[in-house]
């Protein structure tokens, strides 16, 4: 394969595949099934543009397993299938040909959670979870540090498990209250060998991009297949297969429910349910291709610290264009339409959700 990323790289084909596949991702916009008009297009493209910058920093600027750097890319403006605005997210590209120390301080975000991975949205390579362990479950010291060690054989102590294939590590920090909390302060580093990356070669950037490129493709596809799935039921939250979201890198704690809204000016929805005993759950309003709307300025999700409960402990939310002066009102921030998803944290339940469109008016 060197020598012939070395022809690759040499003769240009390298970049005129890569731009070719980024083509190919914008097929995916222009879908008989997706929305016709000019906003969601756009907002399309933007979406393609965001995969593409993610992308390039995954597989080119951070790809090296030897000499890992636990990243967080801007996550206002990288979203990717219903993101959850409540969390910090982190990634590291890794391999079980190696074994890594996680270490840190624990903060006091709500909940910690590291997922090891293989695959990707754009690889044919097996994608799944090869490991899991969250704060909870790890001996953290009277100061707040911790470590943890991440390979393929067990170690005492504080263990995630790898698998020989492998590839990445996802943190997910989920606030709470955002103002009151402090997300851990981690890194991670390759035990046994300096962590700093070798010189680059063509090999490393024809792959790169190569990896790039489909990912861009692959993600855009996979979600957009999502969001047509869920148009089938508009204003519906049918609890989603739980195996179909691990294989998607979704946290094996979570239960995910995931439906598509549209709404008419003078239309609002109501989403009606009585959460269980949980650790954490929130509610979220996402465009067509699944990226959460701009919750830095509009109040587009709600979890259980800030939603108003009704007596019986029930929850009441209402998604609509306009202000309906009710506490638990989601904004549509400009749009039409769009999906949703609704999740719990260790439930001990999985209550479904009442959802039901009524004229703006009567509320």
């Amino acid at each position: 394969m060197a020598s012939d990323s070395t022809e690759r790289i040499l003769s240009g084909r390298s970049w005129e595949d890569f731009c070719d596949r980024l083509r190919d991702a914008g097929e995916v916009v222009l879908r008989d099934a997706t929305p016709m008009d000019a906003f969601d297009r756009a907002e399309g493209y933007r979406y393609l543009s965001r995969l593409t910058r993610v992308a390039l920093e995954s597989y080119i600027e951070a790809a090296d397993p030897r000499a890992p750097v636990l990243r967080r890319p801007s996550h206002e403006s990288v979203k990717i299938g219903a993101d959850n605005p409540d969390n910090h997210y982190q990634s590291a590209a890794i391999s079980g040909a190696y074994e890594y120390r996680l270490s840190g301080t624990r903060g006091t975000v709500h909940y910690l959670g590291f997922g090891t991975y293989a695959g990707n949205y754009g690889s044919d390579a097996r994608m799944g979870q090869s490991g899991y362990l969250e704060a909870a479950d790890i001996e953290i010291g009277p100061d707040g540090r911790f470590e943890v060690h991440l390979s393929c054989e067990p170690r005492p102590g504080n263990w995630l498990r790898m698998e020989p294939d492998t590839s990445s590590l996802i943190v997910r920090q989920t606030y709470e209250d955002r103002a009151a909390e402090t997300i851990a302060d981690l890194a991670i580093e390759r035990v046994g060998a300096p962590n700093s990356p070798d010189p680059v070669t063509a090999e490393f950037v024809d792959e790169g991009l190569q990896a790039a490129a489909n990912y861009v493709f692959g993600t855009a596809s996979l979600f957009t297949d999502w969001a047509e799935s869920f148009a089938s039921r508009p204003n519906e939250l049918p609890l989603f297969d739980s195996e179909r979201a691990r294989a998607a890198h979704g946290d094996p704690n979570i239960v995910y429910y995931h439906g598509y809204w549209e709404l008419g000016e003078d239309e609002a929805l109501l989403v009606e349910v009585t959460p269980p005993r949980c650790e954490y759950w929130n509610f979220q309003l996402n465009n067509y291709w699944m990226e959460s709307l701009d919750y830095r300025y509009h109040q587009i999700a709600l979890n259980h610290h800030g939603a108003a409960l009704e007596p019986d402990g029930s929850v009441r939310l209402v998604v609509s264009h306009r202000d309906p002066h009710h506490p638990n009102w989601i904004e549509t921030a400009g749009h039409r339409r769009g999906t949703m998803c609704l999740r719990w944290i260790r439930a001990e339940s999985q209550p479904q959700p009442a959802t039901r469109v009524v004229p703006f008016d009567s509320l």
